[in-house]
């Protein structure tokens, strides 16, 4: 996969440094950018951060809906594989944090022994979990309710984003996340998720038994509508078989924007303590 010139910055930077390396995985509708508050938090206790983009991605909100086509197509193995090939060029395995789609790539890549811990947030399903409550069919319905939409950049509109994401929070501030942070998504992986159940060799799938999958973190929002607490506990119950610490914790009153709302401060604190508590520090 193509490393950008921007992202082997990043890349060298991290090698340049003792810390302890944590790679930020976006999911859909956002992108990389709105990993900064994150960054500079990980920043201050020390840590270095990455936070790649998916292949292709633009740099900022306005490129992205100026040019929404450069959005489509991509899907989860795609994706995965271009920070795989990001963590490949560190000197150091990282912590891997995803959110959404971005949690799901975070447990495939931990599940391919790349990550020396992971955080997974409010992670999209893979194949063998089961359940589809009717609001994650309802967040995802932009999507899915069109089967062309498989290969298009899909945009929500700000009422679907304020179901979808800014539920939890007042109008007033979904509306700001949506003209701050929202971006086309692909339709590709919303499709592979969706259908994973019905075809083995999904791209939508996670080697749960990896040996050398490391701790892993899956935080779930108490109201979120895209991937409820029912998605992400049985994520959290495959995930548990697994030899090494798996952990699960519900973040009382938060929707499917905690990782970029006011609150995202609690959702960190959750995840650099999960960190600290399995012997990760930045040094």
């Amino acid at each position: 996969m193509t490393i950008t010139a921007g992202e082997q910055v990043e890349i060298d930077h991290a090698n340049a440094s003792d810390a302890t390396p944590i790679v930020f995985v976006h999911g859909l509708w956002l992108l990389r950018s709105s990993w900064r508050p994150w960054r500079d938090a990980a920043e201050s206790q020390g840590f270095v951060t990455l936070a790649p983009g998916w292949p292709d991605d633009p740099e900022t909100v306005a490129e992205a809906r100026a040019h929404p086509d450069v959005l489509a197509g991509k899907g989860v193995a795609g994706v995965t594989d271009h920070y795989a090939a990001v963590i490949g060029s560190l000197h150091r395995a990282p912590v891997v944090i995803g959110h959404s789609f971005g949690g799901l790539i975070t447990q495939k890549l931990a599940g391919r022994g790349l990550a020396r811990a992971s955080v997974a947030i409010d992670p999209a399903p893979f194949r063998g979990v089961l359940p589809l409550p009717v609001s994650a069919l309802r967040a995802s319905s932009a999507v899915l309710a069109n089967p062309a939409n498989r290969g298009r950049a899909v945009m929500l509109s700000e009422k679907q984003f304020r179901y979808a994401f800014g539920n939890a929070v007042s109008e007033g501030e979904s509306r700001e996340l949506y003209q701050r942070y929202a971006v086309p998504g692909p339709g590709r992986p919303l499709f592979q998720a969706a259908t994973a159940n019905l075809h083995p060799g999904t791209e939508a799938s996670v080697d749960t038994m990896h040996p050398e999958r490391g701790p892993l973190l899956i935080v779930s929002g108490e109201r979120d509508h895209t991937v409820p607490w029912a998605i992400a506990n049985a994520s959290y119950k495959k995930q548990a078989r697994n030899p090494h610490a798996t952990a699960i914790t519900e973040i009382s009153g938060r929707g499917h924007s905690l990782v970029i709302d006011h609150g995202w401060p609690e959702v960190a604190d959750s995840a650099f303590g999960f960190l600290a508590t399995h012997g990760v520090t930045a040094s």
